[in-house]
């Protein structure tokens, strides 16, 4: 599994602290109350995690043997909703369990982030849930479905020269900005760079301030050329 920085330096311990634990609960069961958000069609999982002490987020590279827009792309376990889960915090576990292997209580989710548009329309929920430390876990990757998966740490993230900023004109002009995250083993884009942006923000609100508009109902093009 590759690891970025994994030499590096920088305190973030405290992002998976049971009194941080404690205040990104609450206020995603504040958004939800408030918001509701619902179910959407879809949904993934935004697995945080430690990696020798250094907290971090756990990605997968798809299987370019899935074919389809989301070959070969970078992301977070999940998929489609089946009619037997209950919600999408069931349909997250269970995408991870078959995509990973790997199987998690409930009690491991902290909350579910805001819905979010896919590039065809469809609502995706962002669940986010603590692994705990990643040298306790075995790891069963479907090769049908993950070709690799890694960890960015969120030192690294937070870091300003590993942020990037792609940006998109529509026939006006000047459309409009979406994050990605560079310098590790790949380059993470699309709808995955904008929930590792919402979840810095969750984590580390004094530290992270999200530069972007995060998309309503539209999903973001596949960008043409040139990444910033």
């Amino acid at each position: 599994m590759a690891e970025a920085g994994a030499n590096g330096g920088g305190g973030g311990g405290g992002f998976l602290s049971s009194g941080s634990e404690r205040r990104c609960r609450a206020r995603l069961a504040a958004a939800a109350a408030g918001g509701g958000d619902g179910g959407g069609r879809a949904a993934v999982l935004v697995p945080l995690c430690s990696v020798r002490g250094r907290p971090a987020l756990l990605f997968t590279l798809r299987s370019r043997r899935l074919g389809g827009p989301h070959s070969g792309d970078v992301s977070f376990p999940g998929g489609r909703r089946d009619p037997a889960d209950g919600d999408a915090v069931a349909t997250a576990l269970r995408e991870t369990r078959e995509e990973l292997g790997l199987a998690l209580g409930a009690a491991s989710v902290w909350g579910q982030l805001r819905l979010l548009p896919d590039r065809q329309g469809q609502m995706v929920a962002p669940v986010v849930a603590n692994l705990g430390p990643l040298e306790d876990l075995t790891l069963t990757p479907n090769p049908d479905e993950v070709e690799e998966v890694f960890t960015l740490p969120l030192d690294h993230l937070l870091r300003e020269e590993n942020q990037g900023y792609t940006h998109f004109r529509t026939a006006g002009g000047y459309g409009y900005t979406l994050p990605v995250f560079l310098n590790g083993p790949h380059k993470v884009w699309g709808l995955t760079a904008i929930v590792t942006e919402l979840t810095l923000e969750l984590l580390a609100p004094g530290r992270y301030r999200r530069k972007t508009h995060v998309p309503a109902r539209s999903p973001p093009p596949r960008p043409k050329a040139g990444s910033a």
